[in-house]
């Protein structure tokens, strides 16, 4: 027996209880006369002594010598602690050992093994091993194994059945580039890993499984982020025999679920906004709501002077900043400065202080009284004391760039708070974007998606005015999870094709076995996907999603643990017929 405790388990009620201990040693105390050692396992912290009076002299010696992370196991008694810790739940006892065996001894390791560490983030995954012994990384994935469990008990008690699909599939386009893997028994051609089991889980759908779920790896070979990985996990779902509707009362209410078990929150029901009012008063497709600073577009109060500047713009609009009134010169011109960083891309910002007498100060008096002023802080609901923050331009590029500066002052003024939550779906998203380089359409979601019921026939028209039967959940300005209703029927699903620029040939190469699928009684079906990795960052309260996989990719895409992608040899080159002899 290796242990009968573990060294998060101790407390005074165990006094005088004789224990089997085995961890890591976490810390040594030498006092001369005594020594303790602090012994760590995955529960927790157990402080051992080892002193002159009780302790043997070899003993007492052998554990002087003990380094950091060598892997022990003691036997002894558990006694009161003379100085107690109540930082730690092990902090009344402490363990008088009798026997010390040393199951392994560790060299010096790179980084300590703290939750402050001095190890900077390129060596910690280089040993990622050793990073997991950390509490804030351990806790990190204990957390996340407690919400995908929440997840599997809810979706399982909702009536879904988990179902496995397929890793070895054909490439199909969904956006991303896929991962390839070549096949050694079939010269020439190719497997692509899925970004996402998609059309698989239609097919469940046809196969009459009615609802179906899994937590599910997927794979996209595109550029990376903090919030980006090669491989990421889904939990992705399907339903039968269901509209829009449906869809979101079912997994709003695992979302719900979630933040009831995980934080204890009530939830009311989640407000529900249309893409175009997003993009509107936010800027972007998943707006953070915990916060106001909607937009308020100026035109009608701003282009009516001499300001070519706004004149020539195809939007005006700014954002009220709670008590930036107060800001200074110094400060305000910093805000210029970063709104025109080429990650912005602003060519510049007007400023309006809202003067807590009513007047108005801004950097445009030239051209604006104070009547006009007054109604620009009506339109962006500015209050005394506040600054009004305005960017003109392309539609677009303007809503862009105040929506990132709306952020950036948010992160600035601590209204992104970690442990607030608010849910939003956003609904009626366009059909299909234009791509202004080539011309040409393409799905928005996926080539799947179907139109809203009613605009089928505006494909023909005005491709660009469809709006699709989608939605997306959006949690603390992150997109968690989207998802939409799918088309069932094989001829929409070929004039979806068609507008997407497939040919009928390729359609039937690329999605064959999804349309002959079709003609043997497809039920009208949706679904939607969860991104884990996200959804476990943002209920953990940070954003970055490598701090909850055990071993992620660096930004460039590499395990730099274990020195992936590599080189594979010549013979097994020729094996998968990838190597050409010169």
């Amino acid at each position: 027996m290796y242990r009968n405790n573990t060294c998060g388990a101790l407390r005074a009620s165990d006094i005088d209880s004789e224990v089997i201990l085995s961890g890591w040693v976490h810390k040594v105390r030498d006092k001369g006369f005594v020594v303790w050692v602090d012994i760590r396992d995955r529960y927790g912290i157990t402080q051992l002594v080892f002193d002159e009076d009780r302790t043997p002299k070899a003993l007492l010696s052998k554990a002087t010598g003990l380094g950091r992370e060598t892997v022990i196991q003691i036997k002894g008694q558990v006694i009161e602690r003379a100085s107690k810790n109540p930082n730690i739940p092990t902090g009344d006892i402490e363990v008088l050992v009798a026997e010390l065996q040393i199951l392994n001894e560790s060299i010096l390791p790179p980084f300590t093994i703290e939750d402050n560490t001095d190890g900077g983030e390129d060596i910690r995954m280089k040993y990622r091993y050793l990073d997991i012994r950390r509490n804030p990384v351990k806790d990190n994935l204990i957390f996340r194994h407690k919400v995908t469990m929440e997840v599997r008990k809810y979706l399982s008690e909702e009536g879904f059945i988990e179902v496995e699909t397929p890793y070895l599939i054909k490439s199909t386009p969904e956006g991303a580039r896929d991962f390839v893997v070549p096949s050694r028994m079939n010269e020439g051609q190719f497997y692509a890993l899925p970004q996402s089991p998609q059309t698989f889980k239609q097919l469940l759908m046809v196969g009459g499984m009615d609802k179906y779920f899994q937590i599910v790896k997927c794979f996209r070979d595109e550029d990376l982020r903090a919030d980006r990985q090669p491989e990421f996990t889904q939990i992705d779902c399907e339903m039968a025999f269901v509209e829009q509707e449906d869809i979101l009362n079912a997994f709003e209410g695992l979302t719900k679920h979630l933040l009831k078990e995980v934080h204890g929150i009530e939830s009311k029901d989640f407000p529900r906004m249309t893409y175009d009012d997003a993009m509107r008063l936010y800027g972007n497709d998943k707006p953070d709501i915990r916060f106001g600073m909607e937009f308020g577009e100026l035109n009608a109060v701003a282009q009516h002077k001499d300001f070519n500047v706004f004149n020539s713009a195809e939007l005006v609009a700014g954002i009220a900043v709670p008590g930036g009134a107060s800001y200074t010169r110094k400060e305000i011109d910093k805000l210029v400065d970063w709104v025109r960083r080429p990650q912005v891309g602003a060519k510049g910002m007007v400023y309006v202080k809202c003067n807590e007498d009513g007047t108005f100060k801004s950097s445009v008096d030239k051209f604006y009284d104070q009547e006009d002023l007054a109604k620009w802080a009506e339109a962006t609901n500015a209050k005394a004391g506040d600054l009004i923050c305005v960017l003109s331009g392309n539609t677009n590029e303007t809503r862009a760039q105040l929506s990132a500066l709306r952020m950036e002052l948010a992160e600035r003024l601590g209204l992104r708070k970690p442990n607030v939550f608010a849910p939003l779906w956003v609904i009626d998203f366009p059909l299909l974007e234009l791509d202004e380089e080539t011309d040409t359409y393409h799905a928005m979601h996926h080539p799947f998606t179907s139109p809203k019921p009613g605009q089928l026939e505006l494909l023909e028209t005005n491709p660009g005015e469809v709006k699709a039967n989608a939605y997306d959940l959006v949690l603390n300005g992150n997109e968690i999870g989207g998802g939409s209703i799918r088309i069932h029927d094989k001829e929409i699903q070929a004039t979806m094709f068609k507008h997407l620029g497939f040919t009928p040939e390729e359609a039937k190469a690329q999605f064959g076995f999804l349309m002959d699928a079709f003609q043997y009684g497809a039920p009208p079906h949706g679904g939607i996907a969860f991104g884990l990795d996200r959804l476990v960052a943002i209920l953990g309260g940070q954003e970055t999603i490598r701090d909850f996989i055990a071993f992620p990719k660096n930004n460039s895409g590499r395990d730099v643990m274990i020195d992936a992608p590599a080189t594979i040899d010549d013979e097994q080159l020729k094996e998968l017929h990838l190597k050409v002899d010169l």
